[in-house]
C-alpha cells in the first residue's frame, strides 16, 4: 500500500506575472515544436521562485501555457510563500512543471521543506490551484520503491503558541542606521 501525507502551502501568486529568466551553459530551440532544451547548470528565475538543474525542457501548447521538465541529481526549487516569510524548497532527481494545471511534480528520491517541516517519499503532487500536496512512497503506477524503501516520512514541528511568540524578544536595531 502507498503511503500518502497531505500538506498545504501557498506559492507567492505575484511570480507568475514576473518574466522567467534563464541562464545555461547551452541552449537548443525548435521553434516548430516550441520547446527549448537548457543543458549544464541551468537556473531559471521567475520573482522569488529559483529552479536549478542540469538540464530543463520547456515546451509551449498551441493555448500559450508553458510545461516543463527539470533534470538533476538533484533538480532543486525554491519560492517564496504567499502572505509568510518563509519558502518552499524541493527537490528530486526530476521535476515537471504543468503550467496550464500550475502543477509540480516531483519523482525520484523527492523532497519537499516548508520552514521546519519536511517530508520525503518517492513522488510529490503539488496543485498551487487547490494548494495541496500529495507525498508517496512509490512513484504512480510503479512497483520501484526507490531510496524510501516505499514508505513516506515526515517531520512536522510543533508550532508555538500566541504566549511564546509574543515573548519572543524583537531583534537589536542598534547600529542599523550606517
Amino acid at each position: 500500500m502507498l503511503g500518502a501525507v497531505c500538506m498545504v502551502a501557498h506559492a507567492e501568486r505575484a511570480d507568475r506575472d514576473q518574466p522567467v529568466n534563464i541562464e545555461a551553459d547551452r541552449v537548443e530551440i525548435d521553434d516548430q515544436k516550441k520547446e527549448a532544451v537548457f543543458e549544464g547548470n541551468v537556473v531559471l528565475t521567475q520573482g522569488t521562485l529559483m529552479l536549478k538543474a542540469d538540464r530543463i525542457i520547456v515546451d509551449q501548447d498551441e493555448t500559450g501555457f508553458q510545461s516543463g521538465i527539470a533534470f538533476g541529481r538533484p533538480a532543486y526549487f525554491r519560492q517564496k510563500r504567499e502572505g509568510f516569510e518563509d519558502f518552499i524548497e524541493g527537490e528530486a532527481e526530476r521535476l515537471e512543471y504543468k503550467g496550464k494545471e500550475e502543477k509540480v511534480e516531483l519523482f525520484v528520491n523527492a523532497k519537499l521543506k516548508r520552514g521546519g517541516d519536511e517530508v520525503r517519499g518517492n513522488y510529490i503532487s503539488y496543485s498551487a490551484l487547490t494548494e495541496f500536496f500529495e507525498v508517496m512512497g512509490k512513484e504512480p503506477g510503479s512497483s520501484a520503491e526507490g531510496s524510501s524503501g516505499g514508505r513516506v516520512r515526515a517531520i512536522i514541528q510543533p508550532r508555538k503558541s500566541d504566549a511564546e511568540n509574543a515573548q519572543t524578544p524583537a531583534s537589536d536595531s542598534k547600529g542599523s542606521d550606517r
